[in-house]
């Protein structure tokens, strides 16, 4: 391990500075949020708060401060390892006495009282493995098929069939879409590219189908009037949370829609109660932030000292952004319901702590960009 070094120079500030705004401002969010759930399950309204702050912020922190000092390129050692850790985490999710259960997916592992989301922490490890494998094989192998596309896939296509098996469409889908962004970066024709959405489109349209409760899912995206006190209940709610905020919103604390009528006000939905109580300008503001920390991401890939941080960094932002992207798509109509959890304003402990460690990472390799 290679802590600070005398040639490396700052990090980059105002990717830092963006970054803990947007988590502040989740922190506040979620405090508001939360109240009402948090008090009729745990007697406490601030509970869901403070599990964030201790098992979410405190955590993710410490291991940006860390990572932020230890030299990115000791991952790559650790990027076959990363890989197995992946799998194995995947497939003790599957095993009953390890595997919990939350709504209609298994996607947690509860050990001694202790629960993490693994597919939150293979966004990452997989990332890690990703980067590295495309910059081994360099351009003219990975436009291969051979060679490139044979091998990317299989490797991928192991880590979908697992989070199928959960089943985690969700965070299937994020994966899926940014190993296909950093694949597409690192050198992968477009060709293939397009092959594998093609076929990943044909995919979904086959877990649609095969399952009723998805297929009504979708029925209700494409027609929300169908069934408004039914399956069609949840996005309904978030429209009208979406639609009474206005442009300036009810104000701080004074969302209705958090009184036990909205699903999951502190998770998925948590972007409906942020407009219904804030407005639609707040919420563009917020948007331009997370726009902002794209660009300063990129703005570090640009500048990044060789291929396995470039692709690192850019499969980092890309995996904020389009979680992002899917997250408020699907509250605003545009996508349908995956159950995918807003980067850094969303409860839940492992999805922060891990995010917050990736961008420690970013922060380290923004300290060894070229000038």
């Amino acid at each position: 391990m290679k802590f600070f070094a005398k040639t490396w120079h700052a990090p980059d500030y105002p990717f830092i500075i963006c970054l803990l705004l947007i988590v502040i401002f989740g922190l506040i969010m979620l405090s508001s949020a939360s109240v009402s759930y948090a008090f009729e399950k745990f007697g406490d309204s601030y509970y869901l708060l403070k599990h964030q702050i201790i098992f979410g912020l405190l955590p993710g922190l410490f291991l940006f401060v860390i990572l932020s000092l230890i030299d990115y390129r000791v991952w790559k050692k650790f990027a076959f390892a990363f890989l197995v850790i992946s799998i194995c985490l995947l497939v003790l999710v599957l095993i009953p006495q390890i595997g919990g259960k939350y709504g209609t997916a298994k996607s947690w592992i509860d050990l001694f009282g202790f629960s993490f989301q693994p597919a939150e922490l293979v966004k990452l490890t997989f990332l890690i493995y990703l980067a590295t494998w495309l910059e081994n094989r360099g351009h003219k192998k990975i436009k291969d098929f051979t060679e490139g596309t044979k091998p990317f896939l299989t490797v991928l296509g192991i880590i979908i069939i697992l989070l199928v098996l959960q089943p985690d469409i969700g965070t299937m889908t994020i994966i899926f879409a940014v190993s296909l962004i950093v694949y597409f970066v690192g050198g992968g024709k477009i060709l293939h590219i397009i092959g594998m959405g093609v076929a990943a489109l044909l995919g979904i349209i086959f877990l649609i189908k095969i399952a009723p409760y998805r297929t009504a899912r979708f029925m209700v995206f494409l027609h929300p009037e169908l069934d408004p006190q039914g399956i069609g209940y949840h996005i309904n709610q978030a429209f009208l949370a979406i639609g009474s905020g206005g442009f300036w919103g009810r104000g701080f604390g004074m969302s209705r829609q958090k009184f036990q009528y909205l699903p999951e006000v502190a998770g998925d939905s948590i972007f409906a109660i942020m407009a219904e109580e804030l407005g639609f300008i707040i919420c563009i503001l917020i948007l331009l932030a997370f726009i902002y920390l794209m660009y300063r991401g990129f703005k570090i890939a640009q500048s990044a000292p060789d291929t396995f941080a470039k692709l690192l960094v850019i499969g980092v932002i890309s995996w904020i952004m389009v979680q992002a992207f899917v997250n408020i798509g699907a509250m605003v109509g545009l996508l349908p319901l995956t159950g995918v959890p807003l980067p850094f304003i969303s409860y839940g402990g492992t999805s922060m702590t891990v995010l917050l460690a990736a961008c420690g990472i970013v922060a380290n390799i923004s300290r060894q960009a070229r000038e």
